[in-house]
């Protein structure tokens, strides 16, 4: 049987109903009270009991994480993704341990290599971690403490580090995105390019699928996974592939339209805003190698960009 945490989660939701409609057993493991049939643990700490949901359990994909916190000090923002991302993961991975769980996937992310790269230059599995964000910072740390507890306890640890990953019921900015470009409005993003790696959902889910299955991806075994669609896009170009969906969807074609305003001006105004951080995420490039999911596992992508966009704006 397979623990799921986070299980009301956008990814661990999905991961769920995957593996059930295969039928393989699974638990699925919440903070709080669920309408679902799932495992209630409560807040994920380092005094976390976890063992009631682990009983019969052979692999764990974690999910959950604390990717929030509101706090403007970088010291309180630390020390409270710690809590959960750190502390609370690796007693999981303890009592998992003890509770003769043979797997567990850890669902990183692509902030522990870093925030941006060079154009053509992507990040690699065997790159040198270099978090620059208290999330990046904590989640990079519990990768190294479940690397130790491999070590010392022979559990086996899968590590994926997904760049943006992108499905139906996604939020934050690609929600807000797809909302604007659904709206008869210039938008002065035309002339933007970068190049950026993203992951569909049904891609992740198929390959944490794949590793959840400890016959057909033994060599998947304390490895670290960069995971990605296999097809960079530029800002510019995402917007028209998420334009070109909506208007599928609608009988105007109402969209929006992109104006190709220079990418310095943008980025003077948004620093000038305080949105900095913002300005990088969407004029700068963040490109990853995925090749060794497919040279060691023989894993492939099972949906394209362009066909998990439109399953987005159909249920959009």
């Amino acid at each position: 049987m397979i623990l799921i945490t986070g299980a009301n989660g956008f990814l661990g939701s999905a991961i769920i109903a995957t593996l059930e409609a295969r039928g393989i057993p699974v638990r699925g493991a919440v903070r709080t009270l669920s309408l679902s049939d799932h495992v209630i643990v409560g807040d994920i700490r380092s005094d976390t009991n976890w063992l009631p949901a682990l009983k019969n359990i052979d692999t764990v994909v974690h999910t959950a994480a604390r990717v929030h916190v509101m706090n403007d000090s970088f010291s309180d923002q630390i020390d409270e993704y710690r809590k959960v991302n750190v502390e609370g993961t690796l007693n999981l991975a303890r009592q998992a341990v003890n509770s003769n769980v043979r797997r567990f996937i850890f669902i990183s992310s692509i902030k522990v290599n870093g925030e941006s790269t060079r154009l053509g230059l992507p990040f690699a599995t065997d790159d040198q971690p270099n978090p620059k964000d208290p999330y990046g910072i904590s989640k990079w740390e519990a990768e190294v403490g479940l690397q130790r507890v491999a070590k010392d306890k022979g559990l086996e640890v899968v590590i994926i580090r997904p760049p943006l990953v992108y499905g139906t019921g996604v939020k934050a900015n690609f929600a807000s995105m797809i909302k604007w470009m659904g709206k008869a409005v210039p938008l002065p993003f035309g002339a933007i390019h970068n190049q950026r790696s993203l992951v569909a959902l049904d891609n992740l889910v198929s390959f944490i699928s794949l590793c959840t299955d400890r016959e057909k991806s033994p060599k998947a075994a304390n490895q670290v996974f960069l995971i990605s669609d296999g097809e960079d896009v530029s800002t510019t170009q995402l917007l028209r592939k998420v334009g070109k969906a909506l208007s599928h969807q609608s009988p105007l074609g109402i969209k929006a339209w992109l104006v190709p305003v220079p990418v310095s001006i943008m980025t003077f105004f948004a620093k000038l805003l305080g949105k900095g951080d913002m300005a990088n995420r969407l004029f700068g490039s963040l490109q990853v190698d995925s090749s060794k999911a497919r040279d060691l596992l023989g894993w492939e992508p099972v949906i394209t960009m362009d066909e998990q966009l439109a399953k987005m704006a159909k249920d959009t």
